[in-house]
């Protein structure tokens, strides 16, 4: 049998409830992790520990609400109570306010960001004394939308660039303390994100508005980030479209940008009521 690659490794990951995080709740279990899964929906939480222990793996359900910075102690505090110690830090949670600049307020903007930036921002200080420990390592879930930006969704956009850069800086502050920092940009992955309206609030009966054919699944995203955090590898672009899609946008910014405004002219209210549509009720 192969070396499971984190074998007796405490591992914490916020927004595991579902998509992305947990996926990676089940992918590091897979590879011999002790997972703490933290998220705001118990009953998601429940049957996600019920299927790493159904395939004889060892799991936590926390209930946590990243925007309480209390909350997310509390959860680090069991986990370690748990498990001993924390060697991989996951700061995944997050959910995208859609619209158009004109439409929205600056309260939208800040909804925005209490999670994706700030709740990022505590579950990094929350967790750091035991990375820190340990030397272990942070993984930060950000988007490949945090290296270019979409109409549509500009409080998104700009909660996830701000990740962007502040991973940019703390990598280099961080591994002065043993600890790395991968920097996870994914493009259009399966999950429950593009169903959540601009209050967090979750529609699962919605129909995804992007085409199937483009969404890589969650399995498979989940074995590549696990794959970048155990090589601690600085950033991961996850999906091929979007490596494509990034690779354009830094070489050529210029003619990418052109070819965009062009292609995306006038669209932008179409853009985002896809989006909140997919949220309604």
């Amino acid at each position: 049998m192969a070396q499971r690659r984190f074998e007796n490794k405490s591992v914490f990951i916020t927004g595991a409830s579902s998509g992305i995080g947990a996926a990676l709740g089940v992918a590091f279990a897979r590879e011999g992790a002790r997972v703490a899964l933290a998220a705001r929906n118990a009953d998601r939480l429940g049957e996600v520990q019920r299927l790493i222990e159904g395939e004889g793996g060892r799991a936590l359900s926390l209930t946590c609400d990243v925007t309480d910075r209390g909350s997310v102690d509390y959860a680090v505090a069991q986990t370690v109570a748990a498990f001993g110690g924390i060697d991989v830090a996951v700061a995944n949670a997050g959910f995208s306010v859609a619209g158009v600049m004109t439409g929205l307020t600056t309260e939208d903007y800040r909804r925005q960001f209490d999670t994706n930036f700030f709740g990022v921002l505590d579950t990094i200080y929350a967790a750091l004394p035991h990375l820190q420990a340990s030397k272990g390592r942070l993984g930060v879930v950000s988007s490949v939308m945090g290296r270019l930006g979409a109409p549509g969704v500009s409080p998104y956009c700009a909660s996830k660039f701000a990740l962007c850069g502040l991973l940019e800086s703390i990598d280099y502050e961080l591994a002065d303390l043993g600890v790395s920092v991968t920097c996870i940009n994914p493009g259009l992955v399966a999950s429950n994100i593009r169903r959540t309206d601009n209050s967090g609030r979750v529609h699962v009966e919605r129909k995804d508005p992007v085409p199937a054919w483009i969404i890589v699944p969650t399995d498979k995203a989940a074995r590549d980030i696990v794959t970048a955090i155990y090589k601690r590898k600085f950033e991961a672009i996850i999906t091929g479209h979007g490596k494509v899609a990034y690779w354009i946008t830094r070489h050529f910014p210029g003619l990418s940008r052109a070819i965009l405004r062009r292609v995306l002219r006038g669209r932008a209210e179409q853009m985002a009521k896809v989006r909140t549509d997919a949220g309604q009720t």
